[in-house]
């Protein structure tokens, strides 16, 4: 019986691959990483073969060190990140590097588009909120300042269909990373005319949508050997990692909600039809043509607890003993608030040129209610994307929490609190690659839908709202949104100063 499957998760700094049995206990991981170029500050760039590498060489370590019988594997399916392009020649060799999400380049054109008399419309159809980090915005950059290369460019891609085209020959695209682009009509599920008429495309120059659960075939007898796994395992395309990471949460239920805070952070919801905001401060991804995924990504999480131990502290403390400094402050930090807007922000404000701020500094704030309000101010963030959420699923009734904010017990309780609502931090980490395999059986016909393959996950924290700690932020949060609201015209007059 080939009951083992592997999920591989193609990130912005490592691929990772996850082997996993039948009841979704993960057997064996491997971890590789590569450089994220940075040459400049808005510059943020990917050598798409090392990214090939790295995929070839996690998915053969799984195998290895899981001393699995190749041909008991039955699939091999696919998590991504988003937001990436590749122009491409006749060939298949990238003209460039692939750019990424975090890549601001594009900041001018999504300016001026979002500004426009079509920027709502084009928002409505595609679900994809218009910013620096989509990809249509990227092609508008590459077509005015890297016209050479986008007149020379056969196709423009993404990562996932760069690897999908050296295993399989063919140039396709999961519904799910295509929802992402911007270009991509969600009420049609084809690319939308209207972006590929902005960007001077036609179709047949990005790469061809296909269903999430679409099956890869075309790999040959090498290439299986190459990768360790049997010439019987079949290949998924997958999704993209957000709900992807969703699935494996198990979030995928009315009023279920899904909160990351890695480096940057996330918090999503899933619907069955896709669902877009008046003010434009949500995303909507697919997942499957039944499930959709809502919510906000945000560009400022832990790195913003990095900047204060670096900027503030001199680098002198781990971030263990910042957390327990900062445990010595009460609630609201004495009238101390920050703004997290350090590397510009996504959601909710949708807004590259944005910057961060302390307000409220008075003498008698040390070290510790810095620490304190950074890590209040993350939350009061992703409080504001969550209001964008509202009126898709009320009030949230349960947060499942992952990323390496969950090691503070701190900042966990800090957002039950300022949320109002229970947490729980599950003990599988391994969210997008659990939720590629689950996604890829789902594919297979294992199983007759998704909510089978829900996870009964144990928690390795539950954290409970304290009453009194949550009706103080309830009086904050009103107070830090509107001083958000005051700061947003200053912003706008910095950048040109």
């Amino acid at each position: 019986m080939n009951n083992y499957y592997i999920g591989v998760d193609l990130g912005t700094t490592s691929a990772k691959s996850v082997l996993f049995d039948h009841q979704n206990q993960d057997i064996a991981t491997s971890n590789v990483e590569y450089p994220l170029y940075t040459p400049e500050p808005m510059i943020a760039e990917l050598d798409p073969e090392e990214i090939y590498e790295a995929v070839m060489k996690t998915i053969r370590e799984v195998v290895q060190k899981s001393a699995v019988d190749p041909e008991q594997i039955a699939l091999v399916s696919f998590s991504c990140a988003m937001h990436s392009v590749i122009p491409i020649d006749e060939a298949g060799l990238p003209l460039m590097r692939a750019i990424t999400w975090a890549d601001t380049r594009a900041s001018a054109q999504a300016a001026k588009l979002k500004g426009s008399d079509e920027g709502l419309a084009l928002y409505q159809r595609t679900g994809t909120p218009i910013h620096a980090m989509s990809p249509l915005t990227k092609l508008l950059w590459l077509k005015e300042e890297k016209c050479e290369v986008f007149n020379r460019a056969h196709k423009f891609i993404d990562i996932k269909a760069y690897v999908l085209y050296k295993l399989f020959g063919e140039y396709v695209i999961d519904y799910s990373l295509a929802s992402a682009t911007g270009m991509f009509n969600l009420g049609k599920l084809a690319w939308d005319e209207r972006a590929l008429s902005l960007t001077g495309l036609t179709a047949e120059q990005l790469p061809t949508p296909v269903p999430t659960m679409q099956v890869m075939t075309g790999c040959t007898v090498e290439v299986a050997r190459l990768l360790g796994v049997g010439v019987a395992t079949r290949f998924v395309i997958g999704a993209s990692d957000g709900p992807l990471s969703n699935l494996g949460l198990g979030a995928i239920r009315p009023g279920d909600v899904a909160l990351t805070i890695g480096t940057s952070g996330a918090i999503r919801t899933v619907v069955d039809k896709p669902v877009t905001d008046e003010q434009m401060r949500t995303f909507c991804y697919a997942l499957t043509e039944k499930h959709w995924v809502v919510g906000g990504a945000v560009n400022n999480g832990g790195i913003v607890l990095r900047w204060v131990r670096d900027a503030l502290l001199g680098g002198q403390l781990d971030y263990e003993a910042m957390t327990a400094l900062a445990e010595g402050v009460a609630p609201g930090a004495d009238g101390l608030f920050f703004h997290p807007y350090l590397l510009g922000e996504r959601s909710p404000l949708w807004d590259a040129d944005v910057r961060g701020s302390f307000f409220g500094l008075g003498m008698h704030h040390q070290s510790a209610h810095l620490i304190r309000a950074a890590l209040e101010g993350v939350m009061f963030n992703l409080y504001h994307v969550l209001n964008g959420l509202r009126d898709v699923i009320g009030e949230p009734q349960m947060i499942t929490a992952t990323g390496g904010f969950a090691r503070s017990a701190l900042w966990r309780q800090i957002l039950a609190d300022l949320f109002d609502v229970e947490v729980r931090i599950p003990d599988n980490v391994e969210s997008s690659c659990l939720g590629a395999v689950m996604l890829g059986r789902l594919a297979l016909g294992e199983v007759a839908d998704l909510e089978e393959l829900i996870p009964d996950q144990t928690s390795s924290h539950h954290h409970l709202p304290a009453a009194g700690v949550a009706s103080k932020y309830r009086e904050l949060i009103p107070v830090y949104l509107r001083l958000v609201e005051a700061f947003s015209a200053a912003h706008a007059q910095m950048k040109n100063l």
